[in-house]
């Protein structure tokens, strides 16, 4: 592994000001993304900034309208939080299937959506929810928040300190996994509110993205059968050995159709 210089904030500002005096720092959450790369030596950052020891970026709280929960909260906490499970209770289940019990009880939802993994499970509940990501600096949209794999909108030196949910009245999320580490192959996420439906789409092409077409079908006839007619974009579609371009496109809309089924 390269030589780096390691650093356990205690404050916000601390772990800015670090961030703008390192020639290449890397903000560290719960660390299943950084560190197997840096074992592998695919990533080598100048210094590593520990985020854990951040009191304000911990907690769960929730309203009338919302839940919001701390960018260091665990997807375990996730999972067992009673405020989750009673504002939005897909989301919930979603964190309580990612991975294995060891990277539930060490990744983090910010580091997860900071990270964008085109197959991490988090980006399809934002997108749907219409969540807001709030960092250090800003708030900033959920729909607007992915921009590429691994890309997101953030600033080098900007930190994600808590992620809002808008309730949701109906709400599923399924996806067909990977068997050994249970990553998302395709996920749909999606939304039913009186005012139509949201989904949002992870695992299926480079970056998690809303669903238009499928949204537009169910809007007009939320049933499964909608989901039929729809003719997803196959040149888009991420093409791998666990799943070719086209099949990824029929398990997207079959987990849709999954999804509809949960919320009927």
């Amino acid at each position: 592994m390269y030589n780096f210089s390691y650093e356990k904030v205690n404050s916000l500002d601390e772990a800015v000001k670090i961030m703008k005096s390192a020639e290449d720092g890397k903000f560290l959450a719960g660390g299943q993304t950084m560190l197997p790369a840096m074992k592998h030596r695919l990533a080598g950052p100048s210094d590593l900034i520990d985020l854990s020891g951040i009191k304000e970026l911990r907690g769960i709280t929730s309203d009338e309208s919302s839940v919001t929960i701390g960018a260091m909260v665990t997807h375990a906490t996730v999972a067992c939080s009673s405020e989750v499970k009673e504002a939005i209770p897909a989301l919930a289940k979603l964190a309580g299937n990612i991975g294995d019990p060891a990277v539930r009880n060490r990744g983090t939802i910010g580091g997860s959506i900071a990270n964008n993994d085109p197959a991490a499970d988090y980006p399809a509940a934002v997108i749907a929810l219409d969540a807001k990501v709030i960092t250090n600096k800003r708030e900033l949209e959920g729909s607007a928040f992915f921009t590429g794999m691994f890309e997101t909108a953030l600033d080098d030196d900007e930190i994600i300190t808590s992620v809002k949910f808008p309730r949701a009245a109906a709400a599923a999320y399924m996806k067909f996994e990977n068997p050994a580490s249970r990553y998302a192959i395709a996920g749909v996420f999606l939304v039913k509110t009186t005012d139509g439906v949201r989904i949002g789409v992870t695992g299926a092409t480079s970056c998690a993205h809303r669903g238009l077409r499928l949204e537009e079908a169910l809007t007009q006839n939320f049933s499964p059968d909608s989901v039929d007619k729809v003719e997803l974009p196959v040149d888009k579609m991420n093409s791998d050995i666990h799943a070719s371009a086209e099949y990824r496109a029929h398990l997207v809309k079959v987990m849709t159709k999954r999804a509809v089924e949960a919320c009927s």
